[in-house]
């Protein structure tokens, strides 16, 4: 799983990733800050306790001392929560003209076909230009923002296809749409394209313009193809940053106008999640990100000067107004409930949850909702798939054939040949 933070310059993408990743990087206040993509690791928590608690309750109900603890391999469990990791990736800024290879916009183009969502971080306080320059109050349109980032890829999708219409043509006269789509589908997977996303968009298309021969279609209409191909293709999901600062009334016009556009939007402060993330670490706060408050540690109350505590508690007050400072709930939303994944643990045995080397629930995957038994042994290892027996649900000790859905949380033991 990876996401990719775009935007234009100087919105806070770099700050953002440091906060979410733990990773210093170069962060300015100026375009081009990040010149090759900064990849990381963030974490995602699971929308369910971490199954070690269902082992706990069984523990207690049969008065035994005994303490299960989850040991993963990847990611981290916390008070009963198991984070699961995902890739996060702060793309080089992009500039109007993007398409046509101005500021760093074909590496920018490329680093984002990599990603399986796009979070845009935009300036919600209006205090930079579509440069990404500092220019004070009212510098932009925000909602300007979004849609030149809509543009930019909806022209460079229209430069791929152009480029070998002619062909594309041809297939539309002799194979009709289904030619059209093939030649699209073809064209477009080097970008990230799958052919589903295409059938969506061109049926999209074909339902709001008339039925033309494509060898009449003007670019025009070509390009209403392209916006509809990337709507598909790469959907957006709207970090409206800088929410602290900016103006409230302007801002619920940013929200309405997006949400609008079926496109999902959270408020955001990149500088309060950094700050807050740093604190955390230094242990000078209890915090964690997606939360709407935190405590100061008694380490804290004995090292904060009266400065620090008065601006840990602005962020506080700016986490109220916010509801917390955006980026976990955005995130949780994007995985779950736009890409629609669960959470699934495969183990080796079955009675322990436990793998061949007695680690508890040591993997937490996550996959696509709707997921088969034997699909979830594919994802383990190709082997395991091809020589696919059964699966146990570890959970109720029911066997379950291979192509039973899993659900969310399910801990699954997998018998194979192969095993």
């Amino acid at each position: 799983m990876k996401i990719g933070l775009v935007g234009k310059p100087n919105v806070g993408k770099s700050t953002v990733f440091s906060a979410l990743t733990q990773i210093k990087v170069d962060i300015a206040n100026y375009p081009f800050t990040t010149i090759d993509p900064n990849v990381g690791i963030t974490f995602i928590k699971a929308r369910h306790l971490c199954p070690s608690t269902i082992l706990n309750q069984k523990s207690e109900n049969d008065n035994r001392d005994i303490e299960y603890k989850c040991t993963p391999r990847t990611g981290i469990c916390k008070n009963d929560s198991r984070y699961v990791p995902v890739t996060l990736v702060d793309i080089a800024g992009l500039v109007p003209g993007a398409h046509e290879g101005k500021g760093r916009g074909n590496q920018f183009l490329s680093d984002l076909s990599q990603c399986d969502a796009l979070i845009q971080v935009i300036d919600a306080s209006c205090t930079t230009d579509l440069e990404g320059k500092p220019m004070g109050e009212k510098a932009c349109n925000p909602i300007d923002e979004y849609n030149f980032l809509i543009s930019e890829l909806a022209l460079w999708i229209l430069g791929i296809i152009n480029n070998g219409w002619v062909r594309g043509v041809r297939s539309a006269q002799s194979l009709g749409d289904k030619g059209l789509i093939g030649y699209l589908t073809q064209t477009l997977t080097g970008i990230g394209a799958t052919e589903s996303q295409i059938i969506l968009g061109f049926n999209k298309f074909k339902n709001e313009n008339d039925t033309a021969s494509p060898w009449d279609w003007t670019d025009q209409k070509k390009y209403s193809l392209s916006l509809n191909l990337r709507e598909e293709i790469f959907p957006l999901y709207v970090a409206a940053n800088k929410a602290d600062i900016a103006n409230k009334s302007e801002l619920k016009k940013l929200i309405e106008y997006i949400s609008y556009q079926k496109s999902v939007i959270f408020p955001t402060s990149a500088d309060s999640e950094l700050a807050l993330s740093r604190a955390n670490n230094a242990n000078l706060i209890d915090y964690e990100s997606g939360s709407s408050d935190f405590i100061i540690s008694k380490y804290g109350k004995e090292n904060l000067n009266l400065n620090q505590i008065n601006g840990l508690e602005k962020i506080r007050r700016n986490l109220y107004e916010l509801n917390g400072t955006g980026f976990a709930k955005l995130i949780d939303s994007i995985v779950f409930d736009n890409l629609n994944k669960i959470i699934v643990y495969p183990v080796q045995d079955e009675k322990k949850w436990t793998d061949g080397e007695g680690r508890l629930l040591p993997d937490a995957l996550l996959v696509d909702k709707g997921i088969t038994a034997k699909g979830l042994a594919y994802s383990v290892h190709s082997d395991l798939g091809n020589g696919f027996i059964k699966a146990i649900d570890c959970k109720s000790s029911r066997v379950i054939g291979a192509d039973q859905e899993l659900s969310d949380g399910d801990i699954i033991k997998i018998y194979s040949k192969s095993n």
